[in-house]
């Protein structure tokens, strides 16, 4: 979720260089910056949740449709906020990525704002996408604790807790799987965003590494959305929408990969070369062609309108798939 290089930071200065920047200053002045940012991230959360309650109560939720005993969004408001809060964290998940994608590549000449303007949105965006995240999680946490009426008030807390955080504790449904998807997701973001923080420490080479995998929190994330929300489970213009998104997502992929800004990671021939080797050439070559199969596949998933949507039935289900225990 933060830019693979910096002007400050190319990875060609020493680790014992002077005038580096404090890493506890850089955090708190990025969290001061990130302020606009998460004031506009909550105000569309309060927006989403207020489509989402609309829906329920005019009866179109897709939610409804999937789960009818929760046909009541005066009952389940804690559920469709962290519906919310997890439609607003992939939006800006989404725009973080795109915004690395762009600082991470040759550089993005044609934009109205410097290079140090993206690398702060970058910056800002990443650290609302963990908070977002987070307040997913811990509604889905708070819905699950005034779900299970019939425990005590420790016993509901530790199965919320444990249902949302722990990995393969939760054991319902489609969320056997799709949960630890989306924990993972959380567990990646977090470490791999704060990471830019202490990148004086761990060396710049080190940190660019590792940076690499936040496209893996991005794409579990999507993967999460798709398996268990709710609200895209069926072939509907929600669905299309979110397959849509990850065009520009893996059409940027592509070209930062056939175009890379670093000398060193540009491919070149199938050679042994100073400060190369065969065995990188190959995984370089392969990202590529992953890519822009990536790309292709989304493309024709988006052509043909087969992209997972299930028929949204005619009648609601005759049994609920986890009903509500009595209060």
């Amino acid at each position: 979720m933060l830019p693979e290089t910096t002007p400050q930071d190319d990875g060609t200065t020493p680790p014992s260089a002077p005038r580096r920047p404090a890493d506890g200053v850089a955090l708190r002045a990025d969290l001061r910056a990130a302020l606009p940012d998460a004031s506009a991230a909550v105000m569309v959360t309060v927006a989403v949740f207020a489509f989402l309650y609309a829906r329920m109560e005019s009866g179109d939720s897709a939610t409804v449709a999937v789960m009818p005993f929760m046909d009541d969004p005066g009952t389940y408001w804690m559920y469709l906020l962290s519906q919310a809060f997890g439609w607003s964290g992939l939006l800006w998940a989404w725009g973080t990525v795109m915004l690395g994608l762009l600082l991470s590549g040759p550089g993005p000449a044609w934009l109205p704002v410097s290079r140090q303007v993206l690398e702060r949105w970058h910056r800002t965006t990443s650290l609302t996408t963990m908070a977002l995240m987070f307040a997913h999680a811990l509604m889905f946490a708070a819905e699950l604790v005034r779900y299970e009426a019939q425990l005590t008030w420790v016993e509901r807390v530790w199965v919320g807790l444990a249902d949302t955080f722990v990995p393969g504790w939760y054991d319902s449904g489609t969320g056997r799987i799709a949960i630890p998807i989306g924990q993972g997701a959380l567990y990646l973001a977090v470490p791999l965003g704060l990471l830019f923080y202490v990148r004086h420490r761990i060396g710049a080479n080190t940190w660019r590494r590792l940076h690499r995998f936040v496209i893996v929190v991005y794409v579990l994330s999507v993967w999460h959305t798709l398996l268990y929300g709710t609200n895209v489970w069926y072939g509907e213009w929600p669905r299309t929408v979110l397959w849509l998104l990850q065009l520009p997502v893996a059409a940027l992929l592509s070209l930062r990969l056939l175009r890379p800004a670093r000398r060193a990671e540009r491919l070149g021939a199938p050679r042994r070369r100073e400060g190369g080797s065969l065995p990188g050439w190959g995984v370089r070559a392969v990202g590529r062609v992953a890519a822009g199969a990536v790309l292709v596949g989304l493309l024709v998933v988006v052509a043909s309108g087969h992209d997972g949507g299930r028929e949204r039935p005619a009648e609601p289900p005759a049994t609920s798939p986890h009903a509500p225990e009595p209060e």
